[in-house]
């Protein structure tokens, strides 16, 4: 059990890391199922079934973005996202005013 997850443990570090990589993969993958779903359906036009799987990776990559902003939330209220940028704000902000 303690190896699935730390399998799970790194697919969720991989996803903090790529964040609009994640949601690009969604939004291609949204699309692509929902225009082979709306191909299998008969009598709808062409465009028709375009704008349908548009929107169907609309929703999806809108769902991945909220998603996102939770991981994003919740990295920074638990600390681990402001230890890994504090190396990068100078300790004393005023230094350069002496």
């Amino acid at each position: 059990m303690a190896e699935h997850k730390s399998k799970l443990e790194s697919v969720r570090e991989w996803v903090v890391q790529n964040k609009l990589r994640t949601v690009g993969s969604l939004w291609l993958s949204g699309i692509a199922g929902s225009i082979a779903y709306n191909w299998s359906q008969p009598g709808m036009k062409t465009s028709v079934k375009i704008i349908h799987a548009r929107l169907h990776a609309q929703a999806l990559t809108l769902a991945a973005l909220a998603g996102a902003a939770v991981v994003e939330y919740y990295d920074h209220k638990s600390g681990s996202k402001t230890d890994r940028y504090a190396k990068f704000l100078p300790a004393d902000p005023y230094a350069h005013k002496d």
